[in-house]
């Protein structure tokens, strides 16, 4: 039997996934808690949101199954939190991209969970990072095209205390909600963001008093250090494999030219090794993006080459080295705008770290693990808006076939697990009609097993407005594997005219703007019968 021996004694692999699962269920019905409360389409609807599980520490010990590009970003978060000198229940605000945050628009609340009996200890930290729909700067949606500093997409929020000895601050709420275009909009979800840490706070007290300090402590190091066994156990499999691969982006919303985004794989000792050495350096547009969420990508792409039943928590980073040259687009500074880097330059580096993987597995003749061809590779972004409501959604694709079967059609792939905004839903709350929602068949590379298929979405302006487009592969096709064809590049179109992959138009009242989005790489050669 598998076992964990620790200070509290050891901990069987029932115990452990019984603990695992229970911690995971907390983070869970903190993310239900927040749909639910939500006010905005995109985080009730969408569930563009995460919730995650800290210790004392500030080591991830739980994650709900929501966006990859968050969570494992998230710690970061924590980290800055406790550099700001957290007490225990105080109730923090962030969205710096220099101080654990992701991009504006990302607001993460983390709060410093007491000991249930001693008001001055932290016991833990219950982080909720949401999608907002608006957070001021130069565009609605604060997603904005052609931003070349950080202060051009909104209002940017270091570690502050929302909230603390249990008083919301007021002033600093209001300075918030003065600096956004839907304020009562913003203060609805910054409130579910608030029930829902206080959600997992009230959970992570229970399981403390159910456990007591030293057996809960025992039982989440025995969980990371388990988790970081199950995953060096499967690099093991690749042990002194070397990979290679290298793709660009799209332009930066500045220039068309192409961005290289290089990754090196070395699998040694039972640790991945990626150097992005070779990747461009940092850029004057918005695809820039801060360490964390490279870190976000390689994670994602680590847990993706694990079984299914592997938990994800601090254990897993723990067998990754990550380097990250210090003048590069993956290593934002002040004031680089970041606002696609999030969403667009996260795909590309999970493109070429899954790509680096394959070719270093096929050098020595590994075949059985799941490594896909490339998806979609976007999020496609879609903002519209005008003076007094702004909508945000980003749009699924094609999956990635691989050496198991077909990619799945119209999902989202990648740093991306959101789900799409529902027609109804959409149209109740915004001045806009979706004219059309279809899988857009075809699409997906030819192959032994085919790619996904992208999706076809066409908006109606019921209203003067903006649309602002931050997508990718528009060019360049997402590439098959092993022999496997493309998938079809996207398109962005408005009333039947090319527009680029990134920009910002105006739309009249009965415009029509059409998104067809990429399918996946097929896999394996085309069989012909």
């Amino acid at each position: 039997m598998n076992t964990s021996t620790t200070a509290a004694g050891p901990f069987d692999a029932l115990e452990l996934t019984v603990f695992s699962q229970g911690v995971a269920m907390l983070a869970e019905e903190m993310g239900g808690l927040l749909e639910r409360s939500s006010i905005s389409p995109n985080i009730r609807e969408r569930r563009d949101a995460s919730c995650a599980l800290f210790d004392a520490a500030g080591r991830m010990v739980a994650q709900a199954a929501h966006i990859p590009v968050h969570l494992g970003a998230m710690p970061e978060s924590v980290a800055a939190v406790r550099a700001a000198g957290a007490r225990a229940g105080d109730l923090f605000l962030l969205n710096d991209p220099s101080h654990g945050g992701s991009h504006l628009p990302d607001l993460t609340m983390v709060e410093a969970i007491a000991h249930p009996h001693d008001a001055e200890r932290i016991i833990g930290y219950a982080a909720v990072r949401a999608h907002h729909a608006d957070v001021g700067g130069m565009s609605p949606g604060s997603m904005p095209f052609g931003a070349t500093e950080l202060y051009q997409e909104g209002l940017i929020v270091p570690p502050v205390r929302l909230e603390t000895g249990g008083v919301v601050q007021r002033d600093l709420l209001a300075l918030l909600l003065a600096n956004v275009r839907t304020p009562a909009e913003r203060e609805g979800d910054l409130r579910a963001q608030r029930a829902a840490c206080a959600a997992g706070r009230a959970g992570w007290q229970a399981l403390f008093l159910r456990l007591g300090e030293q057996t809960l402590t025992a039982a989440v190091d025995a969980l990371l250090d388990y988790t970081e066994r199950r995953v060096r156990a499967r690099l093991a499999l690749l042990d002194g494999a070397e990979g290679h691969a290298a793709d660009a982006l799209e332009g930066d919303g500045v220039s068309d030219e192409a961005i290289p985004v290089v990754v090196h794989a070395r699998v040694e000792h039972g640790t991945l090794h990626l150097d992005l050495t070779g990747t461009s350096p940092a850029v004057r547009g918005n695809v820039n993006a801060p360490p964390a969420v490279a870190r976000a990508a390689a994670v994602f792409v680590l847990r993706v080459l694990c079984d299914d039943d592997v938990p994800v928590n601090d254990g897993v980073a723990r067998a990754l080295a990550l380097t990250i040259p210090d003048d590069c687009v993956a290593n934002a500074k002040r004031p680089s705008a970041v606002a696609a880097g999030n969403v667009e330059l996260s795909q590309r580096l999970t493109d070429v770290c899954f790509a680096a993987l394959a070719q270093a597995a096929a050098r020595i003749g590994v075949h059985d693990l799941v490594i896909p061809a490339c998806g979609q590779g976007t999020m496609n972004n879609v903002t519209l808006g005008a003076p007094g409501w702004s909508f945000y959604e980003t749009l699924g694709g094609g999956q990635g076939a691989t050496w198991r079967g077909p990619g799945p059609d119209a999902v989202h792939v990648g740093m991306s697990n959101t789900r799409n905004t529902p027609v109804e839903s959409l149209e109740r709350a915004y001045p806009l009609r979706v004219v059309e929602y279809a899988v857009r068949r075809g699409s997906g590379g030819a192959g032994t097993h085919r790619g996904g298929d992208g999706v076809v979405r066409r908006y109606q302006a019921l209203v003067p407005c903006t649309a602002t487009l931050l997508t990718e592969r528009r060019r360049v096709a997402p590439p098959g594997a092993n022999g496997g064809a493309a998938g079809a590049t996207g398109r962005n179109l408005l009333n039947d005219q090319l527009l680029p992959a990134k920009t910002r138009v105006a739309m009249h009242a009965r415009d029509v703007l059409t998104i067809e989005t990429p399918g996946g790489g097929g896999w394996g050669p085309a069989l012909h019968r």
